[in-house]
């Protein structure tokens, strides 16, 4: 395996999504070059990609014939009268169109000129003008625009004129009023203005010409939002030149920090680039471990901190500890919590609140709850702090939230909280206690990952206690490996949790682990499967226990029937169901009638196999078991499908039903975050589809499914997805590339 680190400039060379914008300001060219004056607004936060999309738009415009005028505004120009108009103006005369009427053009500059000192140095042996001196400021002023509104009009007579100033939150009141006249006179005139300014940093004067401009009618406004992660995930792969999308870890870290903002998608990967974490592994770019030092503390940009650390020195002292504690609490944070750790009241909070808010470090996101702007600016001041005053805010923050009631009578919603600052702080009984409150209320929501985060924290803070790791942890997180289809994490925890019920001699763990086993070699070794399933069907056996012998059964008898042994395995239901009911068990009843219906269905009586697709659908709706669930939806579909095996041609159900069926099963497969169910579903759904002679769907989504199952090398779903594209391209009357898919399942 080829590991090295990545060597490139984290510079994304595409511009990723933007789709609407683009096409609108497409559109306002066309407009302005058909004689359209036209005005586009673009704003967003800081390093949005408003200057990415001009850079777009200056291609375009190029592209289009258009004439390019741009001036920039700065953070010193609100004190410095028409700053962003002497910028253009200077780039003009350095590097002047080569079709502009050069005579003309210096005789409106030199005149300009008398108004624009700063212009003056780049035009010599300019004489005074006695007009200047002769008129009064308003006069003068009037003079100027006239005289502005000229020269854009001559710039524009032979061509269309593209006249952009970015950063207007940073201009000064003479130059908004002067862009607006500009704007007002030249609405038939074959000119686009372009301006862009930061949400966030608006002030007043910035404020009244937009409310001015909105009166206009004459401005399109262009919000830039945080782009998507599939779109994150666009730009990684593009940055990093890779064949293919980047893995999910790094994605994840990329993501969470930069929080769909360019910039700082391009700021946190140069972040990794400086502290060598990121590694070209045989072509996928993946991220190293926090294990290798590269905590999210190191991620966090020079640029932000710098950035962040200048707005912080401004604050008052009481304001920064206000800040501290917040930055403690995590990206947001409630004021009864602030009030609560601060040991303040309302009259006290609020002004040190109004005083972050003006600073522009947090964000009001209702009258309880605020937030920090940026995850970025959070981790900035975070990092800020010593370890040691790290621990002692968590801890306050932990025993906050813990005191608001009584701990058997805490929301399963403060779990996570608790967990995180009780482990942050040192307190490791606590962690094991609350972390395994929260990663079972994790697999309740369907929330793998969460799940993983949090079992993982209470097996590392156990490891700091004198007392042994809670086996049922390493199970319990065995399995939400396994339904994100990460085979040998998976198998490891269960290998663990097995070899710590044998030692502590627990048989209903010990069984626990080898169904688990079984399970998870399913999707790898049929024959190993058997094995463990055998092995359980022994345990439970020994234990005398009818309820796990009738889950054993379930798993032994589906083994039997996927073999060619469908006698055995129909009987092995058979038993497993009389043991259910007897108990009254509904969702033992549930998942039989679903293993049923798949033995009839091998056995080609589609009649009963559709039969026990329904009740086992009923009682898993009535139980909320969305993971079972997904899984009998998915074979109705197959079951009923025509053609669904060799004796039977026609449907059971209708079209739509089965597609109904598939596409319910799909999206609950996505909800739970279970890879092998989207595959199988995925799978099931270009089945239904190609079974009713839709190939291109079904080929899409058998392609979608494909990239997943080669991702968790599941190699029972990787054979039927074969075996799918083969029947695609048979159906096409393509033998050849039918015969190649087929030999490779």
């Amino acid at each position: 395996m080829n590991v090295q680190p990545l060597n490139l400039s984290p510079s994304c060379p595409v511009l990723i999504g933007r789709t609407s914008q683009r096409a609108t300001l497409q559109a306002m060219i066309e407009r302005a070059s058909n004689g359209q004056g036209q005005c586009a607004l673009i704003h967003g936060e800081a390093g949005i990609g408003k200057s990415r999309l001009v850079a777009e738009v200056r291609q375009a415009a190029h592209g289009r014939g258009c004439r390019l005028l741009q001036g920039y505004c700065f953070p010193a120009d609100s004190a410095h009268p028409y700053a962003p108009l002497f910028d253009l103006l200077r780039a003009f005369l350095i590097a002047p169109p080569l079709n502009s009427s050069a005579t003309d053009d210096i005789s409106v500059l030199r005149e300009l000129a008398h108004f624009l000192p700063d212009l003056a140095i780049l035009l010599p042996d300019l004489a005074p003008s006695s007009l200047q001196q002769r008129s009064t400021p308003e006069q003068r002023k009037r003079r100027l625009f006239a005289l502005m509104t000229h020269f854009l009009i001559e710039q524009s007579s032979g061509q269309p004129l593209v006249m952009i100033v970015e950063d207007l939150h940073w201009c000064d009141e003479n130059t908004l009023e002067l862009l607006l006249d500009c704007v007002r006179t030249c609405q038939q005139q074959p000119i686009l203005f372009l301006f862009t300014y930061r949400n966030e940093e608006i002030l007043p004067p910035l404020r009244h010409w937009l409310a001015q401009l909105d009166r206009t009618r004459l401005a399109v406004d262009l919000a830039l939002f945080p782009l998507a992660q599939s779109e994150v995930a666009a730009m990684v792969q593009a940055i990093c030149a890779a064949p293919q999308p980047p893995d999910p870890d790094l994605l994840a870290a990329v993501d969470r920090l930069a929080e769909g903002n360019p910039f700082f998608v391009e700021e946190v990967l140069t972040a990794l680039l400086a502290n060598g974490g990121l590694l070209d592994q045989d072509g996928n770019w993946q991220r190293q471990s926090e294990s290798s030092a590269l905590s999210s503390l190191a991620l966090v940009p020079r640029t932000v901190q710098d950035r962040v650390q200048q707005r912080v020195e401004r604050l008052s002292a009481v304001a920064r500890r206000l800040l501290t504690i917040a930055a403690c609490a995590g990206r947001g944070f409630d004021v009864p919590l602030l009030l609560q750790v601060l040991h303040a009241n309302e009259e006290e909070l609020l002004p040190l609140l109004k005083e972050l808010l003006t600073a522009h470090l947090i964000l009001e996101e209702s009258a309880d709850h605020f937030a920090f702007r940026h995850a970025l600016v959070q981790q900035a001041i975070y990092n800020g702090l010593l370890l040691r005053e790290r621990r002692a805010l968590h801890l306050l923050i932990a025993q906050a939230i813990e005191s608001r009631q009584a701990v058997s009578a805490l929301p399963d919603s403060y779990m996570e909280a608790l967990s995180h600052h009780f482990s942050l702080a040192g307190d490791w009984a606590k962690t094991v206690a609350y972390a395994l409150r929260a990663g079972e209320r994790s697999v309740t929501l369907y929330a793998p990952s969460a799940a993983i985060e949090q079992f993982t924290r209470a097996l590392a803070a156990a490891k700091e206690l004198p007392t042994t790791p809670p086996s049922k942890a390493y199970l319990a997180r065995g399995q939400a490996y396994q339904t994100r289809g990460d085979f040998a994490r998976a198998k490891s925890d269960y290998e663990d949790a097995l070899a710590r019920a044998q030692q502590s001699d627990d048989g209903v763990l010990e069984w626990q682990s080898v169904m688990a086993l079984g399970a998870l070699w399913a999707g790898r070794d049929y024959g190993m499967a058997g094995e463990w399933f055998q092995r359980a069907l022994d345990q439970a056996a020994q234990l005398n226990d009818p309820a796990l012998r009738a889950r054993s059964l379930n798993r032994m008898g589906n083994w039997l029937s996927n073999t060619g042994r469908s006698d055995e395995g129909l009987l092995a239901h058979q038993q497993a169901i009389a043991l259910f009911a007897q108990a009254n068990d509904q969702r033992g009843m549930a998942e039989t009638f679903d293993l049923l219906g798949t033995t009839y269905g091998m056995r080609g009586d589609r009649v009963k196999a559709v039969e026990h697709f329904d009740q086992a659908i009923s009682l898993l709706r009535l139980l909320d078991d969305r993971q079972s669930l997904l899984s009998s939806l998915a074979m109705r579909a197959l079951q009923s499908q025509p053609g669904a095996n060799e004796t039977t041609i026609c449907p059971a159900r209708t079209p739509q039903s089965l597609i109904t069926d598939a596409t319910e099963a799909l999206t609950l497969a996505r909800q739970t975050e279970s890879l092998p169910a989207q595959v199988f579903t995925q799978n099931a759904l270009a089945f239904t589809q190609l079974a009713f002679g839709d190939l291109g769907a079904a080929m899409t989504n058998m392609q979608a499914a494909r990239r997943v199952a080669n991702d968790i090398q599941h190699q029972q779903w990787i054979i039927a997805n074969c075996y799918g594209v083969g029947s695609i391209y048979l159906a096409l009357l393509a033998p050849a590339p039918a015969v190649t898919v087929l030999r490779e399942g």
